[in-house]
């Protein structure tokens, strides 16, 4: 027996500490440093939640929350609860922002039955000093912090539960409505409406092939543009007035009117925000927003890299700080010093602003401490998690480096009443361009110019005209619709990702190539929702709303009363949107298509996926199909059409004979594509 006591000792010392955070890979990495005196699980993120049958929400107690536990997650809370019983101290470590605050809340208030001492412990890195510090200085929890997300999750549940009804009353049931993400299809809807609406505009440009008259061998021929004419900016609308300039200026001597030399610095950019890292990986990368948060995740949970073990490879990924920790900046300049020299570390340290709005509650997005260099960690990572962990390397050591030096030369040539210019830059000094040349990146070609001298006479080899239209808007890409949201003051980092990915997986846009596009769907939604709900869908009143949360976390305000002013105005614009909202179920529209199983006509209708073709005898006759667009499916011996579908990687074009026929398409073909398109096909 005293044998058996003992054993059992020695396995409630190992397990002496409870440590709880979000995810298995986080729980990995933490208990590795923190040794075996302490167990760390998982909560699998939010255990406790609104519920989803009913609004959960008691007006008449200043919007108290009925908080329940998620299905699914009982499990989990069921094993946390055992395991603190045993513990002497349990820690919360979920992430350090609002969502992982009301997490740890809502875990304490679940286990201060079982146990009385529980700390709140957060660290902006997982590694072993960040996390051992947090242990030595645990805190309370920041109710500021967890009655800005409530507030939030409290609004976000009032929009949703009220105006989702309604759609399924008007339009069709399935349907659901978001505070933000409504906005943002907002934006794309009134976007494409820009592009609609946009005539293009004819327009031309001039340019002269020059070279020295005494031109030998080595001096290239270089381009000018036609820049002015009688000293003003030129506008040529159309072929026939550049014709009768090239005619004027053939018969006009080419002369240099001055040369002019200047040194022009670049300066380096501050470490990534996670908007800033967000388009970047979009646009180096073509990472959309939701895939570079989820792989940032990993990088910040931890990567195994080898003999060390699991390591969490960057800081916290969802910030808008540009600031960075003193161990962070001298662990750079060392790195710099070592690699690079001293001419590429600035006099001063480069300091950086955030923007406006910025909370600056973490770091920027870094490399953690020690700074391994990615080719290091190479053969421990991902193909992609290697890209997103070099883009983030680079920029934070390059954003401590000096400013890339060029020298610009900028030549005026007259001929005549006409001005031309011909230009080009240099690097001089490559500076905190260094990191992305030894990377393989090249700098953009600059065009030669032989040596010139002020007054010379050059001679022309030929006037090169140039037909243009201007371009209507471009449609938004997740990286120009999340620095939109960013500059209006809608949403915040950690939910630019989130919105994108939501507002696609409700059919109310989808992506075309890089572009995001509405849907019909979408369109109707939008119109709807203005029509009844300006001020909701308002984006200076969405910012204005952001920027509320923020200050219920800054303590300056309190989140019922936000609430209160909100649902005021909320709740009379609800009701009369209840009466006067544009009911699209009565507005069938007829075709001069008739059912093939019943023979009655076939008529226009809206579903959760947008229009679609059913019988007008439903629900006796339950026939319907997808609308086609009118362009035949290119497979050879197919008689079938094209029509629009959605599977889990977005829209897509397959035949109406599948399964017997297999075309798809990520773009809309035209008639007379072949059945050699299919090397775009996509997996359902």
């Amino acid at each position: 027996m005293p044998a058996k006591k003992e054993k059992s000792t020695k396995k409630e010392a190992k397990n002496k500490y409870l440590v709880i955070v979000e995810s298995p890979a986080k729980s990995k990495t933490i208990n590795k440093i923190l040794g075996k005196s302490y167990k760390v699980l998982a909560s699998m993120g939010h255990i406790i939640d609104l519920p989803l049958s009913k609004m959960g929400i008691d007006f008449d107690k200043d919007f108290e929350p009925e908080y329940v536990v998620m299905k699914g997650r009982k499990k989990y809370l069921t094993s946390i609860k055992k395991e603190a019983k045993g513990a002497d101290t349990i820690y919360l470590a979920a992430d350090p922002d609002r969502e992982g605050e009301a997490i740890c809340w809502h875990l304490k208030n679940q286990l201060s039955k079982v146990k009385g001492n529980i700390c709140r412990v957060s660290f902006d890195e997982i590694t072993k000093r960040a996390v051992s510090n947090a242990f030595k200085d645990p805190r309370e929890l920041d109710m500021n912090k967890i009655d800005a997300q409530q507030a939030r999750r409290v609004m976000d549940r009032i929009v949703g539960y009220s105006i989702s009804p309604l759609l399924w009353k008007k339009i069709t049931r399935g349907l659901s409505a978001g505070r933000v993400q409504s906005v943002a299809v907002k934006l794309i809807v009134e976007r494409e409406e820009d592009i609609r609406k946009f005539k293009p505009q004819e327009y031309w440009s001039l340019d002269a092939i020059l070279n020295k008259i005494d031109a030998s061998e080595e001096d290239p021929d270089f381009t000018a543009k036609l820049v002015k004419y009688k000293g003003e900016k030129i506008q040529i609308s159309d072929e026939t007035t550049i014709s009768k300039m090239v005619k004027a200026i053939e018969k006009e001597k080419f002369i240099v009117k001055d040369i002019s030399h200047k040194e022009k610095k670049s300066y380096p950019r501050s470490p990534y925000t996670t908007s800033v890292l967000q388009q970047d990986a979009f646009n180096k990368l073509n990472f959309s927003a939701s895939k570079t948060m989820s792989i940032a995740q990993k990088l910040y949970e931890g990567i195994e890299l080898g003999d060390d073990d699991s390591v969490g490879l960057i800081t916290y990924m969802r910030t808008d700080s540009v600031r960075i920790s003193d161990d962070a900046r001298d662990e750079a300049k060392q790195y710099i010093l070592d690699n690079y020299g001293e001419k590429y570390y600035p006099e001063k340290p480069n300091e950086y602003k955030s923007k406006k709005r910025a909370q600056e509650a973490h770091e920027a997005v870094r490399p953690t401490l020690n700074l391994r260099s990615p080719g290091d960690i190479k053969q421990y990572l991902s193909e992609d998690e290697f890209k997103l962990y070099n883009l983030i390397w680079k920029r934070f050591v390059s954003s401590q480096m000096t400013s890339a030096l060029f020298s610009v030369l900028s030549i005026n040539i007259d001929a005549g009443e006409y001005r031309f210019r011909a230009g080009g830059g240099r690097l001089v000094f490559d500076g905190f361009l260094r990191p992305y040349r030894d990377d393989g990146e090249k700098s953009k070609e600059i065009e030669e110019i032989p040596p010139l001298q002020e007054k010379e006479q050059l001679d022309l080899k030929k006037l090169l005209p140039d037909q243009h239209f201007t371009k209507p808007p471009p449609r938004y890409t997740d990286a120009s619709l999340v620095k939109m949201l960013e500059e209006m003051g809608i949403g915040r980092p950690s939910t630019y990702a989130p919105i994108i990915r939501t507002i696609m997986h409700r059919n109310y846009i989808k992506r075309m190539a890089k572009s995001l596009q509405p849907t019909d769907l979408g369109e109707l939604v939008n119109k709807l929702l203005m029509e009844s709900f300006p001020d909701v869908l308002d984006y200076e009143f969405t910012a204005k709303m952001e920027d509320e949360l923020d200050n219920i976390e800054d303590g300056k305000v309190k989140w019922v009363a936000v609430l209160k002013e909100f649902y005021s105005s909320f709740s009379k614009t609800l009701e009369k949107a209840q009466k006067k909202m544009s009911d699209v179920k009565k507005q069938v529209l007829e075709t001069d298509q008739v059912c093939p199983e019943c023979g009655k006509p076939m008529v226009v209708k809206w579903g959760r996926r947008g229009q679609f073709l059913s019988c007008s005898d439903f629900p006796t006759c339950k026939y319907a199909q997808s609308i086609t667009t009118g362009v035949k499916c290119p497979s050879e011996e197919c008689d079938g059409e094209l029509v629009e579908r959605k599977s889990r990687r977005g829209a897509f074009y397959g035949c109406t004979k599948y399964p017997k026929c297999t075309y798809t398409n990520r773009n809309l073909p035209s008639a007379d594509d072949s059945a050699q398109s299919k090397d775009q096909s996509v997996e359902e």
